[in-house]
């Protein structure tokens, strides 16, 4: 049976012509009559808007219609070894991994593919890391960048570059962008500046077999973050350990009494011991002081009781000698009134003055003489 059949291709399209489900042509814009007598013929109708052509004949083109896809497609065939950077219209639109093949329509959109060999390096160029970063900022995201490690090192840091487990190099403060196809890429960041570290809740036996509960504070910085990391899996750890080891050999060595006589013989024994452990990993421990000494409850009690005698012995100590400055005080005065009978009679009259306070009301027999030497006589 004869069959006529019209197709309308716009100017934003393009039309794959099948006859019997296989490629016969592609159809330019306008009105298109086909005839078939016997064969099957399809019509398939892309907007050249989306400029991927996602068809299952992509390979089949590529491989036996190279004409066709000369004059209608971009063509990508990347490498193992390359990555493309493909623009719409000048705009990055997306990075293709490697072994990517693609065909990409022609005319409405200008696809153009930029290939970047990454065999020499893992290493982003810097033109296109300019490119890459900040891209979800972007009107519409750039597709691929899962493939594409985005590193920002701050002003007060550094960056440990890994590739394939081992250490690469030091990243300086900037942006960096590295290539995560065929090969592992870490980068892990850095504080250069001055850290704190809490070594708290530790339980040490003193010489003399206390018990005392201690919390450690430790300032420190990186020297060589690269020479660190080489020789250390985990640089904050090993600092850590070292600091408990040598909060140890300070406590463990001395008894109570010389730890409470000497407070800061911890800090010091402890900073000693660290510093040469350290000395060649690229650590660098600026202070350490002991935060809290805590002490077992009955030790508690028997050191506030010693203190509590010992503050009684004092008390008693400074009242004996204030006693005996006023015995001494009282002799002196007798010593001066004995032979001068003015000094005597003005005490009288002070004491007279102090009985007088005492009393609300003086009935006087004898006159203001009798008051005066009558009733106050020191003998």
């Amino acid at each position: 049976m004869k069959m006529l059949k019209r197709v309308t291709v716009k100017k934003n399209e393009r039309g794959l012509l099948l006859r019997n489900g296989d490629f016969e042509r592609v159809l330019q814009p306008g009105t298109h009559w086909l005839f078939s007598a016997v064969d099957t013929l399809r019509v398939e109708v892309f907007a050249l808007e989306q400029a991927a052509f996602t068809h299952g004949l992509a390979d089949y083109l590529m491989a036996k219609e190279p004409q066709v896809v000369a004059a209608e497609f971009l063509r990508v065939e990347l490498t193992e070894h390359q990555v493309g950077l493909r623009t719409e219209n000048g705009v990055l639109a997306e990075v293709l991994a490697p072994a990517t093949r693609r065909l990409y329509w022609k005319g409405l959109v200008d696809v153009r593919l930029e290939v970047i060999d990454i065999a020499a390096s893992a290493e982003v160029p810097a033109p296109v890391v300019s490119r890459l970063v900040q891209t979800q900022l972007r009107q519409r995201a750039v597709a691929g960048l899962a493939g594409v490690l985005q590193v920002q090192v701050p002003e007060h840091g550094a960056g440990i570059l890994w590739i394939d487990g081992k250490v690469d190099r030091l990243l300086a403060p900037g942006s960096y962008a590295f290539w995560k196809f065929n090969r592992n890429v870490v980068v892990e960041l850095v504080d250069l500046r001055l850290q704190a570290l809490e070594v708290t809740g530790q339980e040490i036996l003193t010489r003399d077999k206390v018990a005392l509960r201690l919390n450690l504070s430790a300032t420190w910085r990186f020297t060589n973050p690269l020479l660190a990391y080489r020789s250390l899996a985990k640089p904050t750890e090993h600092l850590y350990r070292e600091l408990q080891f040598g909060l140890r050999a300070a406590v463990g060595t001395r008894s109570l009494d010389e730890l409470l006589e000497n407070k800061t013989v911890i800090d010091e024994v402890v900073t000693a011991q660290v510093t040469t452990k350290l000395a060649g990993h690229g650590l660098q421990l600026d202070g350490v002081g002991v935060k809290d000494i805590v002490l077992p409850g009955e030790m508690k009690t028997i050191l506030a009781q010693v203190v509590e005698a010992g503050k009684a012995a004092e008390a008693n100590v400074i009242r004996r000698r204030e006693e005996t400055a006023a015995t001494r005080s009282l002799l002196n005065t007798a010593k001066v009134m004995e032979g001068n009978p003015v000094a005597l009679r003005m005490k009288e009259l002070e004491t007279l003055e102090r009985v007088a306070e005492r009393i609300d009301k003086i009935s006087v027999i004898g006159g203001l003489d009798q008051v005066l030497n009558g009733l106050v006589k020191l003998r």
